[in-house]
């Protein structure tokens, strides 16, 4: 059986350096607001039917996206 090698940092790397604004970009928003839709319209027309669909689609969305960016907020 093969041992794997564990590599360990000594001291925290310097994060000032990766310090960065997050703009929203529309595309994005808009990509998790097409996937909400989908979701939504796949389980108002079968929910039991497309229940596994619909998982699939919310476990992209949960994985995928930032969660400060939600298609469910209001825009301004």
């Amino acid at each position: 059986m093969a041992k794997s090698n564990v590599v360990i940092i000594p001291a925290r790397p310097d994060p000032s350096g990766r310090d960065r604004v997050r703009v929203d970009d529309p595309r994005y928003i808009d990509g998790q607001r097409l996937l909400v839709g989908a979701m939504k319209y796949l389980l108002q027309s079968d929910r039991d039917g497309n229940r596994d669909a619909a998982e699939l689609i919310s476990e992209h969305v949960r994985t995928k996206f930032r969660m400060s960016d939600s298609p469910l907020q209001q825009e301004l």
